[in-house]
């Protein structure tokens, strides 16, 4: 019996055996879901690859990461670069976030290829964060229950991004759409964060009962 656990168990792979910072929280998330004109629901999408990337704007190394990433680095706050299955978000004027679903460890060996011998980095900053994502209706209401950005689409436009925070937490957010938010907490916070938009959206539904 033993050996048939041990052979069991062996077979088992790490994606297997891991687990995102806010699975614990998938179920109440979806049964927060509000429908209707207070319309918002909340999501964990676990497991994207995140890379760190410090690269001088304009290199000729920088030149080879774009090539690579199939866009354009972008080039002031807010902006974000749409790539070949990849995204990549301004941090700083040389330090980008690429976001995408390929394999951690060979999107970051690529990147780093790029870079070749000249000034920068490439780091594997998957397991650093998590990502919510909300949407709805009521998305823009609840976030500003607790960010400080000005929030209106004039001032906030889809395909933006910026570092800022949402209540006591430091995430990075992204208008992905009209009505719909990505929202990047690092996992130490992804428990905090969740139960604070779960409390937020408590609102939403007493609205939808009225």
């Amino acid at each position: 019996m033993a050996e048939t656990l041990t052979t069991r168990n062996s077979a088992l792979s790490t994606a297997d055996l891991r687990r995102s910072p806010a699975a614990h929280l998938a179920e109440r998330f979806a049964e927060a879901e509000v429908t209707g004109p207070y319309g918002v629901s909340l999501r964990e999408v676990p497991f994207l690859t995140m890379v760190g990337l410090r690269v001088a704007p304009g290199s000729e190394a920088a030149h080879r990461v774009e090539a690579r990433l199939g866009t354009p680095l972008p080039a002031r706050v807010g902006e974000v670069g749409i790539g070949t299955g990849c995204s990549v978000l301004w941090l700083s004027p040389d330090e980008f976030l690429v976001v995408s679903a390929a394999n951690p460890t060979e999107f970051t060996a690529r990147l780093v290829q790029a870079l070749g011998s000249e000034p920068g980095s490439a780091v594997d900053l998957s397991a650093n964060r998590t990502t919510f994502e909300l949407a709805g209706r009521a998305a823009r209401d609840l976030l500003e229950k607790g960010c400080p950005l000005d929030l209106h689409p004039r001032a906030f436009a889809v395909g933006a991004a910026y570092a800022t925070q949402l209540g006591p937490v430091p995430i990075i957010l992204w208008k992905t759409g009209p009505e719909t938010y990505e929202i990047y907490p690092r996992a130490s916070f992804a428990d905090y964060l969740g139960r604070w938009l779960l409390d937020a959206m408590a609102e939403f539904r007493a609205l939808e009962l009225l």
